[in-house]
């Protein structure tokens, strides 16, 4: 019986994801339209036309590419002929190739200057349980088989979560790196670099959140203690997926405050992993809030409290927010406006029609009063990010590491006056005011890299009683960070399979907005996730495709067509290696 890489490694991720979303985005009630989204056959998709001019030139020239006997040289001598013919034929390298001959990327120098290679580098996302409660690599041998065909199709690196919850997880300061060092020594066997994610949250409680890892036992008893550690919303409904901004600079961790934990654990990660830095590790993702983005748990799903597209709530009722608010006012000479958040701004699972605060003739956040409060509850979100990246950056200064920042995706209400769900989240984005622009300029002052999400999304699919708008959202945020001059990096919300979304990937990673610079495109983009369904045969076919079609970059006159033949005759051909891969899960 033949074997099947998506049967064997079945167990990689355990239950299949199907519904995942990792950023703020449409719950898995959502996800059937995505299931049912028109498949464009390969003719329809667009080539550039013969005549068609060129886009200009890179300010920044890109590296000679190694020419093909280079490239033959570096081929590993312990890789099969068939398998090494098969990588060269089709411009990928070596899947034991080692890490400082990887393809595509955006490497950071010191001092700042950076050496620009063409296209977009594809990374992608490891399983959240990638490391066990033991502190050991999970399900070793599938990870090692699927690393080894990641590298193959051509794949640049790896996310990896570090969680907070595992690391310190018995004691303040009691470090245990071990299921981390392994794995990524696995990473640097397999020639692909690392995006380490510092997260700084609890792991379940979300559509896609596969496994629960909460937050380190010593900080839940701190929080038994004190649940003002915790957000909390206007009915006193507390939220444990991330310590409340309010006390970050406050001494209520055993001594420390929120913000130095977070700065000796990323210490602690530089000093342990120092030999990987700036070579296998290429950048560290510093976890900001709940799903280890920069906002408030304002749509938590867990137990059911919101579902899609709800407009969310405020999350500023614990008392070290109240406080802060409080003060805010007596300095704006409006002390009535200190003593709690909007009453008014409806439930969860509301619209924004069917609140005072949010609907767009005369609500309240529109007024003076509704002004005061989403200024001072978005710059408290800004100043939270403010705190960590600079902790962050002088941690990692001189390490030849990019230092990034995700932000969430809420396109849901996108085309309302209010935007409630952004609001709610702490991004004061409206019709008449751009909420990405300040978080750009944030970044910008730090050197950081804006990560955004919902990149494959387009507005049809979406439902569209909720006026729902990723392309215009995404389209936004380039325009912000290119006005900003941050570097953009993009990730899929929900996993997609198909042609059609690899196309508006493609289309939203050249970055091709009025008034972006033309030599501009992401400098990153992260899929999620390997799991089971992606080395589902045809599935892998197109997603190696995809990785080609993304190192091509913007300037690439191939069309879909000519690249998946391509693709089709690589995966045939190192097909036994896939299933030699397979076949090792075995034993």
């Amino acid at each position: 019986m033949a074997l099947n890489l998506a049967h064997q490694i079945g167990s990689l991720a355990g239950t299949q994801i199907a519904a995942e979303v990792t950023t703020g985005e449409q719950s898995s009630s959502a996800t059937a339209n995505v299931s049912g989204v028109r498949k464009v056959p390969l003719a329809n998709l667009r080539c550039n036309a013969p005549g068609e001019a060129l886009s200009p030139p890179m300010l920044t020239p890109p590296l000679t590419p190694r020419s093909a006997a280079n490239r033959s040289a570096m081929m590993s001598p312990s890789l099969r002929p068939d398998l090494s013919a098969a990588c060269q034929a089709y411009g990928t390298l070596s899947p034991l190739e080692t890490a400082e001959e990887s393809s595509a990327s955006v490497a950071w120098k010191e001092g700042g200057k950076k050496e620009e290679k063409k296209g977009v580098p594809v990374y992608v996302m490891m399983p959240l349980d990638s490391v066990t409660n033991g502190n050991t690599v999970n399900r070793k041998k599938a990870m090692n088989a699927s690393l080894h065909a990641l590298k193959s199709a051509g794949v640049e690196g790896i996310m990896i979560d570090v969680w907070w919850g595992l690391v310190e997880r018995e004691a303040p300061g009691a470090y245990n790196w071990g299921g981390y060092a392994e794995l990524l020594e696995m990473a640097k066997k397999h020639g692909l670099k690392v995006q380490a994610v510092m997260s700084f949250h609890q792991c379940g409680g979300n559509v896609g959140d596969s496994c629960t890892i909460p937050l380190p036992k010593w900080v839940t008893e701190e929080i038994e203690k004190d649940p003002d550690l915790a957000y909390t919303d206007q009915w006193g409904r507390r939220n444990y997926e991330y310590l409340s901004l309010g006390c970050d600079t406050l001494p209520v961790l055993k001594g420390r405050t929120p913000v130095q934990c977070y700065a000796d654990f990323m210490r602690a990660f530089r000093d342990n992993f120092k030999h990987l830095l700036g070579d296998t590790i290429v950048e560290i993702q510093v976890g900001m809030g709940p799903a280890g983005e920069l906002r408030y748990p304002s749509y938590p799903e867990a137990n059911g409290t919101w579902k899609f597209p709800g407009i969310g709530a405020f999350q500023c009722f614990d008392k070290y927010m109240l406080s802060s608010l409080k003060a805010a006012a007596e300095a704006a000479g409006k002390p009535e406006w200190g003593s709690t958040g909007p009453t008014d701004a409806g439930h969860y699972n509301n619209w924004p029609e069917d609140t005072p605060f949010f609907k767009k003739e005369g609500g309240g956040w529109n007024t003076p009063y509704g002004e005061f409060f989403l200024t001072w509850y978005s710059q408290m979100l800004l100043d939270h990010g403010e705190r960590i990246l600079s902790s962050a950056t002088s941690i990692f200064d001189g390490a030849g590491v990019k230092i990034s920042v995700k932000v969430a995706g809420i396109h849901w209400h996108y085309g309302t006056r209010s935007h409630a769900p952004e609001l709610t989240a702490g991004y004061y984005n409206t019709r008449y005011r751009d909420g990405y622009l300040p978080i750009a300029q944030m970044l910008a002052r730090h050197g950081a890299v804006f990560n955004f999400t919902c990149i494959e999304m387009r507005d049809h699919e979406q439902p569209q009683d909720a006026l729902c708008a990723p392309e215009k959202l995404v389209k936004q945020v380039a325009l912000a960070t290119g006005a900003a001059q941050v570097p953009l990096a993009g990730e899929n919300a929900l996993p997609r399979y198909d042609e059609y979304a690899h196309e508006q990937i493609l289309q939203a990673s050249s970055l091709n907005v009025d008034g972006s610079p033309v030599d501009r495109e992401m400098c990153a983009f992260t899929y999620l996730r390997m799991n089971p369904s992606l080395f589902h045969p045809d599935n892998w076919r197109r997603f190696v495709a995809f990785v080609k079609k993304m190192k091509e970059g913007k300037g690439a006159r191939r069309c879909w067509e000519e690249v998946e033949r391509e693709a089709e005759q690589f995966v045939h051909v190192t097909q036994p290696f896939i299933q030699e891969a397979a076949v090792a899960l075995m034993h």
